[in-house]
């Protein structure tokens, strides 16, 4: 999506995908609050590749449901402190991947951390959706709904039971 273009008006949440992780599609709170976007991420390991950092981590796509994990790596781009929404601040790491919502793509930067007591296992937050999205809080699913419940792996994912 470019930036001179309009902004798309939104729901507070949407459903995005993250194809670069393997994730075909996630419900995201658009959280105009939160200034960092955030994916919740379990397992996570750092480790070595190319004389970078990297970090393998799993995902599970699915709001409230343990059932399927996917496997992503991504390279480490920063660490940061953040505060969480309950005023306890963390340091995670920090990842650079492309996002798609309405048949667009742009990088955005994102947290990794353990949402499993959160309502949203993603959030997009105000530097990812600057410039580009206007976020009607009365709305939800602006882009569409999601086809069915049953959630269809990427072929290039690697999907495991957790």
């Amino acid at each position: 999506m470019n930036r001179r273009e309009d902004p798309e008006l939104l729901g507070w949440r949407e459903w995005i995908t993250l194809p670069e992780l393997g994730v075909a599609r996630i419900k995201a709170k658009l959280d105009t609050g939160a200034r960092t976007s955030s994916l919740h991420a379990f397992r996570m390991e750092r480790f070595q590749q190319d004389g970078a950092e990297w970090i393998r981590f799993h995902v599970h796509p699915v709001q409230r449901s343990t059932e399927n994990s996917l496997e992503a790596e991504a390279p480490v781009v920063d660490e940061r402190e953040v505060r969480s929404s309950s005023g306890r601040a963390e340091l995670r790491p920090v990842i650079r991947t492309p996002v798609g919502l309405l048949g667009r793509s742009w990088p955005i930067e994102l947290t990794l951390t353990r949402r499993d007591e959160m309502g949203f296992r993603m959030l997009l937050g105000r530097q990812a959706l600057r410039g580009r999205v206007v976020v009607d809080p009365g709305r939800s699913f602006v882009a569409g709904r999601r086809a069915s419940k049953r959630r269809t792996p990427s072929p290039t994912s690697r999907q495991e039971h957790a």
